[in-house]
């Protein structure tokens, strides 16, 4: 009988034995040992030792079976993920919106990117002082009629008649105004006292007030004329036309372009509101709802429509698998130890007292067939 008790508790030691020291062999020894060249053996442990095939196969497991394409792709275009997004991006831009900050702090806070509104200026200032002077060296050898756009010259074409009309009403207006009389009085005045002996004479015969009462008329009468019309309408036709065939350079030595561009580079950006960047947020508040409900569903609809569509490519040059690979190899095989027996190790335990059960067991078994043996 004693020799039956002695079988089982031997049986059951060494069966729990077993197993705890087949558990720890899992992950210990972490390192081979060596005695002199020689390597012991299961040195070091089965997952220490198989770490960087199970690295690899970890890999393929969450690129082929996890995080899969088509399961970022349902999830990606659920409607419940679109409703939470649209929510949450809708409530980061609300509280943004109407916080005190403005560009210029948050360029500072994000970006590390400080006095953002003198950045903006002085970039502003460069770029349209090199593109005004690049724009200058590009036009001045060209022609007017080469720079100006055919459906500018076509207006330009159109509105010579009424042009010529506006000049017409115009002058008869002025020769029609105590102005123009006055103007038409001098006039006949200097022809009169530029023709010396013939003009004293004349003015002997009529006076030259009556001379003007009846030049008036006549003048006013002769810019009526059909042919007066035609022949102003052909002069402004003719002078753009000359107009056309000047080269930029030409026309600068009368006007003044590095003039008009300085002026014109000045009214830009004087025009550019580059106060907003130290406006508060919260005073754009009223002005941009349309971004929080309609521009930022749409952004997000159509961005989850373009990640969908790039996700495969996405995810190649991603390289989860190579990712997940170099994780696990660099993650520390004690901490991986803890980590799981701080999850299995009621399971664990289970085992070694498995181990412990069938030991018994067997040593019941040797101890009957020793008994009968005897």
């Amino acid at each position: 009988m004693y020799v039956l008790f002695i079988m089982v508790a031997v049986g059951a030691l060494i069966g729990g034995i077993t197993n705890s020291i087949a558990i720890k062999m899992l992950f210990r020894p972490y390192r081979a040992i060596y005695v002199g060249r020689i390597r012991l053996p299961f040195t070091p442990g089965l997952i220490p030792k198989r770490r960087e095939e199970l690295a690899k196969q970890l890999g393929k497991l969450v690129v082929n079976h996890l995080l899969t394409v088509e399961g970022l792709k349902k999830k990606l275009e659920s409607s419940i993920f679109i409703s939470e997004m649209t929510d949450w991006l809708n409530r980061e831009i609300k509280g943004l919106l109407r916080s005190e900050e403005n560009i210029s702090s948050i360029l500072e806070k994000w970006f590390g990117v400080s006095g953002g509104k003198q950045i903006i200026e002085l970039q502003l200032e460069n770029w349209l002082t090199s593109r005004s002077d690049e724009l200058l060296e590009e036009l001045r050898p060209q022609y007017i009629k080469d720079i100006i756009p055919e459906a500018l010259d076509e207006k330009i074409e159109l509105y010579i008649p009424k042009l010529t009309t506006i000049f017409v009403e115009k002058g008869k207006d002025y020769f029609n105004s105590d102005e123009g009389v006055e103007r038409l009085s001098h006039m006949v005045d200097r022809f009169l006292i530029g023709k010396g002996t013939l003009g004293s004479m004349l003015s002997m015969f009529i006076s030259r007030d009556q001379l003007v009462l009846k030049l008036q008329p006549e003048m006013v009468k002769m810019l009526t004329d059909k042919g007066t019309h035609e022949m102003i309408e052909d002069f402004i036709r003719k002078e753009w036309t000359t107009l056309k065939e000047f080269k930029i350079e030409e026309i600068e030595k009368h006007i003044n372009l590095t003039g008009l561009v300085v002026w014109t580079k000045e009214k830009i950006k004087e025009n550019i509101p580059t106060y907003f960047l130290e406006m508060p947020l919260y005073k754009w508040m009223n002005k941009y709802d349309i971004v929080i409900y309609q521009i930022i569903p749409y952004l997000v609809q159509n961005g989850q429509t373009a990640i969908s569509r790039e996700l495969a490519t996405f995810l190649t040059k991603l390289k989860l698998e190579d990712v997940v690979k170099n994780e696990v190899e660099q993650f520390p095989v004690m901490r991986l130890e803890e980590m799981i027996l701080s999850i299995s190790k009621r399971e664990f335990k289970l085992i070694t007292y498995l181990g412990a059960l069938l030991g018994g067991f067997i040593g019941l078994l040797q101890g009957i067939f020793l008994v009968f043996l005897q």
